[in-house]
């Protein structure tokens, strides 16, 4: 008889993810296995949000998972970890398991499979480690199977760890940001003991390699709730580790305040947010347009890159929307209609207007006002150019680095309206040539 993987492969129709959940453990369970939802999604069900994400445990083993859905992936198998994917959805299915010992402070050395009870004792947070049965209804009591108090837990919105949170905290000091982000996303309290633990165990942090770190700031700062999460961090002592730098004595941020993340609105990218945090917690230089101010920017952001381990593109991202928010907040009357028109047509401008409007709302209105303004003069923000290189080569000038600056000069005037056509943009690319006598 076909097995019921072969029969949906042939199904066309995509599947929302919790019903691709759902027939794995479907399937299992007609295998003769236990299965049931675990972790994150259980959590976020019986909170009444909308998971993205569902992981399957169960009592079947990697070889039994592998048989059952032949194109399982094995990417965790060593840890019981199999990937079944349903039309375009991935499942983690994981085997009942309990961990060994945690040399490399991430992964334990060895698993020893197991029962649902000793799974869900190895898990981090009490919220996290329970299992729901998806196929009963939300009032039948025996619909979630907690073997570590999470559903109490859950109902007193408290993020607690399992067990000892020393233990738990010494296998991975990452879990340490895992409270922080769970607290802050879900508006829960760290329990007492847990966050004593924590705290006892800040600086061991520094072993957790930096892209780890960096990953769990970034699902921080994604989120409206970046501030509190930035506070959080603070409180449990935390963001030192974090940052590789204490917050400058007289910044909010040594308070442990962050009032620009506070106060600037949604939609922020993580870049923006990063620069954010950053001006909460570096010098009032951070924002200074002189070449004292590019010189804090460029050093918040060597340290922060290393701390966080970012991308050669969040760094520049970063560094952009800070350079274009000193630009606004202490020079853009004074800029050229030029300068104004390609600050506010800069990719990072509108991060660095968000941020203005958390830091001075009266400035970024008429900021706003102006590029309005700004935007229906002369071709708008961003014409494209009457000229090019090209161009000048056709009219006989000779390639070479004065080509810059001279199609920059001749661009400024088409964005003032000083030439409105593409003769006249070239006459004057000529008249500039001559006058510069190279």
């Amino acid at each position: 008889m076909a097995r019921p993987s072969q029969s949906v492969e042939r199904d066309p129709e995509a599947v929302p993810p919790r019903e691709a959940a759902a027939w794995i453990v479907r399937v299992l369970r007609d295998e003769g296995h236990i299965a049931n939802f675990a972790g994150g999604c259980v959590r976020d069900e019986l909170l009444g949000l909308h998971p993205l994400d569902y992981d399957v445990a169960t009592s079947a083993r990697p070889d039994d998972i592998q048989k059952i859905f032949p194109r399982a992936s094995q990417v965790g198998a060593a840890f019981g970890v199999m990937i079944v994917r349903k039309h375009g959805v991935t499942v983690e299915v994981a085997t009942f398991r309990a961990d060994g010992p945690y040399s490399d402070k991430r992964r334990p050395d060895s698993i020893t499979f197991a029962d649902e009870a000793a799974d869900a004792r190895r898990r981090d947070f009490t919220i996290n480690a329970l299992f729901l049965d998806p196929f009963k209804p939300a009032d039948d009591p025996t619909r979630v199977i907690d073997h570590v108090g999470g559903v109490a837990d859950l109902q007193a919105r408290i993020v607690r760890a399992v067990g000892d949170p020393n233990a738990r905290l010494d296998e991975d000091h990452l879990r340490a940001l895992r409270a922080v982000r769970f607290a802050t996303r879900l508006g829960f309290e760290i329990e007492n003991v847990t966050a004593a633990a924590i705290r006892a165990h800040a600086n061991q942090l520094r072993g957790v390699s930096r892209e780890r770190i960096g990953d769990e700031v970034r699902l921080m700062l994604a989120r409206s709730t970046r501030a509190a999460s930035m506070r959080c961090l603070s409180e449990l002592t935390l963001d030192v580790p974090v940052f590789e730098r204490p917050a400058d004595p007289d910044s909010p941020g040594a308070r442990g305040d962050y009032p620009t993340l506070s106060q600037v609105a949604d939609p922020l990218d993580v870049a923006a947010a990063l620069a954010g945090a950053l001006l909460d917690r570096w010098s009032s230089d951070l924002l200074a347009a002189t070449p004292k101010g590019e010189g804090a920017r460029l050093d918040a952001l060597r340290v922060t890159r290393q701390a966080l381990c970012l991308s050669n593109e969040e760094r520049d991202d970063c560094l952009q929307t800070l350079s274009a928010l000193a630009a606004m907040k202490h020079r853009w009357s004074d800029l050229a209609v030029a300068a104004r028109k390609r600050l506010a047509a800069g990719a990072r401008f509108s991060a660095a207007i968000a941020l203005l409007g958390g830091i001075q709302p009266d400035l970024a209105l008429a900021i706003s006002a102006d590029v309005r303004e700004l935007s229906g003069h002369f071709g708008g923000l961003s014409p494209t150019p009457f000229i090019n290189g090209e161009t000048l080569i056709a009219a006989g000038l000779r390639p070479g680095p004065r080509f810059k600056v001279l199609l920059d000069q001749v661009y400024d005037a088409q964005l003032e309206g000083r030439v409105r056509e593409p003769s006249s943009a070239l006459a004057l690319a000529m008249e500039l040539d001559r006058a510069s006598g190279v």
